[in-house]
């Protein structure tokens, strides 16, 4: 069983973490540009000095949306605007963009060989949680990226006081899952990541504000978990904070920097 009792679920919150949304180049296949992220651009990344992890997120290619229908909440991925991966990056102190700053300017350079379009999402330190929902060495067979915006008139610090003190102790006590990540975001900068030659637009109605990492035993909870009344029950109250909830089929998600240190071999 996922499962921990209430009492053992803790959340470990992580000095200073960051994502960066991802697409790929069309002039090329798809499957060309996922692999060349997998190698050689994660080299150029897992040698950033500072990093407690670095994982990369590869987003099914059929991606219309998992989270079931909600009133008033755009719940369908538009197709335009259909991420492809993440890089899931997780720092061992708010110093640690500092350290890497060598590698950073690597990665700049090396990204137009492979993605058209990056945005780079941070969110102030201790902001990013991870839960302790099963036991260890649990195996996650399926995952789930969710993406949160923001219902206009909803100030930040209430809707982080959502996500954390509401809607986070809910999924954690649910007993599906054997993951789960929150990261709250602050507002999205340009500045923090203007690759050249790559495009970061990012025009105010697609922002997001938050995102959710969701693990299950496999495929099957997984659909079981995303079409259970709970969820139903819990989008109805999603809905008085949230304009948009883009929920991604995960087709990968592969940790090359774990605990402070470079793995010789990506883990699954």
């Amino acid at each position: 069983m996922a499962k921990q009792p209430s009492s053992k679920i803790r959340a470990t919150g992580k000095p200073l973490a960051s994502v960066i949304l991802l697409w790929v180049r069309t002039d090329q296949p798809r499957e060309q540009g996922m692999s060349y992220w997998k190698d050689p651009h994660s080299r150029i990344i897992s040698a950033t000095n500072g990093l407690e992890e670095y994982r990369q997120i590869h987003l099914a290619e059929e991606n219309p949306g998992q989270w079931p229908k909600a009133p008033g909440v755009e719940t369908d991925i538009p197709v335009k605007r259909k991420i492809d991966g993440v890089a899931d990056v997780t720092f061992k102190s708010i110093l640690g963009p500092l350290l890497g700053r060598k590698q950073t300017q690597l990665a700049y350079k090396d990204e137009v060989n492979v993605f058209r379009r990056t945005l780079l999402y941070a969110g102030p330190p201790y902001s990013s949680r991870w839960y302790n929902v099963a036991e260890p060495f649990t195996k996650t067979g399926a995952r789930s990226l969710i993406y949160l915006r923001k219902r206009d008139g909803i100030a930040g610090r209430k809707f982080q006081k959502f996500i954390n003190n509401e809607l986070v102790p809910v999924l954690a006590s649910t007993g599906a899952l054997t993951e789960l990540r929150s990261e709250v975001f602050m507002r999205w900068r340009k500045s923090l990541w203007d690759t050249p030659h790559v495009s970061h637009d990012n025009p105010v109605e697609y922002h997001y504000h938050a995102s959710l990492k969701l693990g299950f035993f496999d495929e099957t909870s997984q659909q079981s978990f995303l079409n259970s009344d709970e969820i139903r029950k819990l989008s109805d109250r999603l809905s008085k904070f949230t304009s948009a909830i883009h929920a991604y089929q995960v087709s990968e998600a592969l940790t090359f920097v774990q605990h402070g240190k470079v793995l010789p071999h990506y883990l699954q």
